[in-house]
């Protein structure tokens, strides 16, 4: 939603400039121009792409027109969640976590926090580092190496689609220029007709570079730059969880492995430390 809102103010206030100096809005809609710029990005950005990247940063725009889910409220869904799950690994041994990583969507705690358990990503992060312990296919201190593994290609995947959406913002303006070449072309072809007819051309010709220019600086780089705020919010969620597996498989307790994973949260998102022993202890309470 913030990203429609700074979309319009940006229209808005371009536009408003431009009416209050004399101009008319309606004089800057040439579908030509809009249709040589537009397809010109289009071609650029699946020619550099491969599939895969492209279909990333179709899913990352309207993950980032949703808004990132990464809130203090989503915090604290995690650190519950991870809390409830340790305390019965410790309680009834690793063994009695299988029923909850196999499958996840069906868990009693899982399903307690919708938060937690509808963001895919975070879900198979966390199983994927859980099920080598629990079959016993590695040791605990081998476990840190694994999860950073996965966290930094996950890191590299995100980040592919926003390097292409960069790029295309940076060819923008070049994009603009062409359609203005074009434009030029076209009026040096009517050179000899009336001169308010030269006057459209040349001030079609011109929009291009607007557009261009509007769009890279106004729109696309901006986006791009969301696009990567998004991706370390994201990083940050997986490494809380990486953070805490670790510090539990390697036997820490289980509001040692939670209080270790708070410890490294930003302060828009972290809970305090009396906070966290008020959610801690109201799991801990009767009819919990």
């Amino acid at each position: 939603m913030t990203i429609i809102i700074g979309g319009i103010v940006v229209l808005v206030c371009v536009l408003g400039g431009f009416s209050m100096a004399g101009g008319h809005p309606v004089s800057l809609l040439h579908l030509s121009e809009f249709v040589t710029i537009g397809g010109a990005a289009a071609g650029a950005l699946i020619v550099m792409s491969p599939k895969k990247v492209l279909v990333d940063l179709m899913k990352q725009i309207l993950h980032a027109l949703k808004g990132a889910p990464y809130n203090k409220q989503s915090y604290e869904d995690l650190l519950k969640a991870l809390y409830e799950l340790f305390l019965l690994g410790r309680r009834n041994g690793m063994i009695a976590l299988e029923e909850h990583v196999m499958t996840p969507k069906n868990s009693s705690i899982f399903t307690k926090y919708p938060s937690f358990v509808n963001n895919h990503h975070a879900i198979e992060f966390l199983c994927n580092g859980l099920k080598p312990i629990i079959d016993g296919k590695i040791k605990p201190d081998q476990l840190k190496l694994l999860m950073d593994v996965e966290l930094q290609c996950q890191e590299d995947e995100h980040h592919a689609p926003v390097d292409v959406l960069t790029k295309i913002a940076d060819a923008m303006p070049g994009f603009g220029i062409v359609a203005a070449v074009l434009g030029i072309v076209v009026t040096m072809g009517a050179i000899n007709g009336p001169i308010e007819e030269i006057g459209h051309k040349v001030g079609a010709a011109l929009v291009g570079t607007f557009l261009g220019i509007l769009i890279s600086y106004g729109y696309l780089n901006p986006l791009a730059v969301n696009l990567a705020f998004i991706g370390v919010a994201e990083a940050a969620y997986l490494r809380t969880i990486a953070t805490s597996v670790v510090g539990f498989a390697n036997g820490m307790a289980p509001l040692m492995a939670i209080e270790v994973a708070r410890r490294g949260l930003t302060s828009d998102v972290k809970p305090s430390s009396d906070e966290l022993e008020a959610m801690l202890k109201a799991l801990n309470s009767p009819g919990k």
